[in-house]
């Protein structure tokens, strides 16, 4: 029979994926000797069994349960629903991957009318028991029967104005009482049924709820979001409870060993006195920072630090820990790595490494390549003139405007239609998932740096701020105020994360500023990895600022963006719309001096580094007016009968659309195709790269162009073009009287391309996969008509897990390259081979490259760190290793 619970005893740290982060952190904090409140884990494989079951316990679960849970009140001092001393467990979520606020917790478990008389006796507290009765309700109420938490703080907020009082711990015991018969009532109207009395039957609800909040939507969204599997499961911790809410000598916190906006070396966190640990994360009280702690509790401060201090060496990372103080006493509640920004992990890293804790590879592993772009963020202008209306808490870096949304369903509807909004919200919890996932930020009035919007925002990259208590907001009115300034639904808002300033209007913005510790990872990373990163770009411009961000050449140059140009569109027209040879040829003429400078000035940026050059790919009716736009325009000047002229020179321009119209574009006459057809285009462009390579080779320039045929499928077309390529570099050399350096190579775009590819491999000096028109060829999808139709049916229904525009698809697409590969560097071993488009800057297909044996990937010059980075964890993790220093 399988074993599904385990005591935190008997866990340890690798054992995270079948007792969860959470469970497998609380064991191996156990077996260290840290005050962890006893308790156990029901396995991932549990929560599995339940939803394979279609969502029923598994047979004896509940048996294990019990007889752990007696080892548990051994350990305690207590008994589970016993009368006299009662013990009081947590039950909380606790999955593989760290996902905060997505799944449910319920506190102060194994409370009944009789036991909380027992609790209110034995801690000769009565206000503590009732308030700790009242949040067991409220939050089994939510949790497990439903019913939304809303109702029960309006109960709670009817008690304190009752009584007079603004905050909860102001409650007497008496008002305590009531609020208690309140939400007994809610209960009743609600489900028809008495509050549970039962402590085994509310922890069985329990249970069964925590394992169904895996799959609750905010979880969901969370998961798509940040890749997880959604088969993993979550494990269920439940564990003795200590108290925090038991006076002014006991409290609650959460603190991170280092700080996560910035990666700073000091203790960082924030701690409430007499509260319960979800008073913090859920920003109900703004709490106080937690160096405040060392003045009220110096001994239990230097204790906390000092078990801070032991975590992080211990996991060798950045911890982020959950505590509890009881009547002076620390128990520690929960550790895991600290989600943090871009640039704290960065620094992090780094300082950790320098520190010697751990080495330069695995200070490289820790950061999350995708994490790098949130860097190159841009930054309010320090030059400019703010209207600051209110300071908040600087809770994730970064600024933000956007129009004011007060809800998130608004926020994700008016960022699909392409509005940039900023959400603004006393404060959010779980269920505003998918309003921060749409927001360019996010301002909350209440909730402090570890609350629920600031650990999503900075795991997000998204600029936060937070406990802005100036803002009143009336979600009635759609509005919020700062004194005698009102901000209506709608208005412009900008934010500073970095500072916590809150700004009216629009803001201007300035680049961001690359710190040394960035500057000195990649650089540790250019050390390990293997693969080359190249650069997509068509300009000197874009060619020049991926140099400056690592890219050692360029894997694309899309020719046909040069000509969509305003100076040169008329002559590619003319060209198109050309009946004779001779016609055609005048108008490449003109387009042949603006080609050279293109390719000139690229190669010149790029000098020293090898630059792919595509040639013209699109099909030609790309570049002339729509077929539709054309329809109207005849059909106006027919009915107007004013420009018979116009009209003829407009039924001409139709007749050619019409004629050069396809079905099926994308698989029909373009690429080579086009080059075959139309030879003299293609020789145009030839023509124009040597020209370019010849002037600044005579300038003393070493530029190494090398010359891409798309969409080839035949062997026979890389042999035409190769005669062509070969006869006119020789020409331009002689002509010039130079040598110089190129190379010939196709884009492997076709799945007969890769079956082919030993033959292509006679002709070439290189391959470069065009994965997107690869994968559109080889899944028969259609990428424009599948993101916008079927494909997200695909994902919601788990038949693909990835989108495969965004991540390789590597049991096809990939299966195809591997072959593509093999059979390429059989002809001829020292094939060149790469891959372009936005493949090339995802983590996980980097790691692919890297696995098949690529030479380079090539990306966008804003994701080339991100590329940079994870190729040197591709290598790592094939046991290529750097110095340990």
């Amino acid at each position: 029979m399988s074993k599904f619970v385990y005591l935190f005893k008997e866990g340890r740290a690798e054992m995270k994926a079948l007792l969860g982060g959470k469970g497998a952190n609380l064991a191996e904090m156990t077996n260290i000797g840290l005050p962890v409140p006893p308790g156990m884990t029901i396995t991932t494989e549990a929560c599995t069994e339940y939803y394979r079951l279609d969502r029923r316990l598994p047979e004896n679960l509940m048996d294990e349960v019990k007889r752990n849970l007696a080892v548990v009140e051994e350990q305690a001092g207590k008994k589970f629903g016993d009368l006299a001393n009662p013990l009081l467990v947590s039950v909380r979520s606790g999955a593989m991957f760290s996902m905060p606020g997505m799944m449910d917790t319920i506190l102060n478990l194994g409370l009944n009318e009789e036991t909380v008389q027992s609790v209110a006796k034995n801690t000769d507290n009565p206000r503590f028991a009732y308030d700790a009765y009242r949040r067991f309700i409220q939050m089994f109420s939510d949790v497990v029967l439903e019913i939304p938490k809303y109702e029960f703080e309006d109960l709670l907020h009817n008690q304190k104005e009752a009584q007079g009082v603004r905050y909860d711990q102001e409650l007497t015991a008496e008002s305590l009482r009531k609020v208690i018969d309140s939400y007994k009532k809610l209960v009743q109207n609600r489900t028809g049924h008495p509050f549970p009395e039962d402590p085994i039957e509310q922890l069985t609800l329990s249970i069964e709820a925590v394992f169904r909040s895996w799959n609750n939507d905010r979880a969901i969204i969370y998961r798509n979001l940040n890749k997880i599997d959604h088969d993993l499961g979550t494990a269920v911790n439940i564990q003795s409870m200590v108290f925090g809410n038991m006076g002014n000598d006991s409290g609650t916190g959460v603190a991170f060993t280092r700080n996560p906006s910035t990666g700073e070396n000091v203790l960082y966190g924030e701690f409430l006195t007499n509260a319960q640990g979800e008073d913090v994360v859920a920003g109900i009280r703004t709490p106080r920072p937690i160096a405040q702690l060392k003045d009220e509790m110096p001994e239990l401060y230097n204790e906390f630090v000092r078990t801070a201090r032991l975590l992080e060496n211990h996991y060798k990372n950045m911890q982020d820990i959950e505590f509890t103080i009881e009547r002076g006493r620390l128990y520690i509640l929960q550790t895991r790595n600290g989600k943090r920004t871009a640039q704290a992990s960065v620094r992090v890293a780094y300082e950790l490494a320098q520190e010697g804790l751990i080495t330069k590879s695995q200070a490289l592993l820790l950061i999350d390549p995708g994490q790098l772009d949130q860097l190159l963020h841009r930054q309010i202008d320090s030059e400019a003139k703010l209207n600051v209306i209110a300071q908040g808490l600087p809770a994730s870096p970064g600024a933000a405007s956007g129009q004011v949304v007060f809800d998130s369903d608004e926020a994700e509807h008016l960022a699909k239609a392409g509005k940039k909004v900023l959400l603004v919200r006393t404060e959010t919890t779980p269920d505003d998932i998918h309003g921060i996932v749409a927001a360019q930020g996010i301002l909350t009035s209440r909730g402090g740096m570890t609350s629920h919007a600031a650990v999503v925002a900075r795991g997000m990259g998204k600029p936060c701020v937070c406990g802005c208590e100036a803002i009143r907001i009336d979600y009635i009115k759609q509005e919020f105020s700062v004194g005698s300034v009102i901000v209506k639904q709608g208005e412009l808002v900008s934010i500073d994360g970095a500072t916590g300033r809150v700004i009216l209007g629009q803001v201007p913005m300035k680049d961001p500023e690359i710190s040394s510790e960035y500057t000195t990872l990649l650089s540790w990373a250019d050390e390990v990895k293997t693969l080359g990163i190249r650069a997509n770009a068509d300009t000197p411009e874009d060619a020049q600022k991926a140099r400056e961000f690592g890219a050692t050449g360029i894997g694309l140059v899309r020719t046909e963006h040069m000509f969509m140009g305003q100076d040169r569109l008329p002559f590619v027209q003319q060209m198109i719309l050309a009946e004779t040879l001779e016609a055609r040829q005048e108008a490449l003429s003109h387009l042949l001096p603006m080609q050279e400078g293109d390719f000139y000035g690229i190669l010149k940026a790029m000098e020293g580094y090898p630059v792919t050059i595509r040639l013209l790919d699109p099909p030609l009716h790309e570049f002339l007016p729509s077929l539709e736009e054309l329809l109207i325009e005849t059909t106006e000047l027919r009915v107007t009968g004013k420009d018979s002229a116009l009209l003829e020179e407009k039924l001409q321009l139709l007749k050619k659309v019409r004629n050069l119209h396809e079905f099926n574009p994308m698989l029909g006459h373009r690429g080579c195709r086009l080059g075959i057809t139309f030879p003299e285009v293609y020789e145009m462009q030839m023509q124009a790269i040597f020209n370019a390579t010849a002037r600044l080779t005579q300038e003393g320039f070493k530029v190494l162009p090398e010359v891409e045929i798309p969409l080839t499928i035949d062997v026979n077309e890389m042999k035409f073009f190769k005669q062509k390529i070969d006869a006119i570099a020789e020409s331009t050399m002689t002509g010039f009287n130079v040598k110089f350096h190129y190379a010939i190579g196709t884009m492997i775009e076709m799945p007969r391309a890769c079956v082919v590819a030993n033959e292509l491999a006679e002709f070439c000096d290189f391959f470069s996969f065009g994965t997107n028109d690869l994968t559109q060829t080889t899944l028969g999808f259609s990428r424009d008509d599948a993101e916008g139709k079927f494909l997200p049916h695909y994902l919601e229904r788990k038949i693909l897990k990835e989108n495969p525009f965004i991540v390789l698809d590597r049991k096809g697409v990939g299966a195809l390259m591997e072959m593509a590969v093999q059979r390429g560097r059989q002809t001829k071993p020292a094939l060149e081979i790469g891959i372009c488009g936005e493949h090339g800057g995802e983590p996980s297909s980097v790691a692919f490259c890297h696995q098949i044996g690529l030479n380079f990937v090539s990306c966008s010059p804003y994701r080339v760190p991100i590329a940079r980075l994870a190729a040197a964890q591709a290598a790592i993790s094939e046991g290529e290793i750097i110095g340990t220093r």
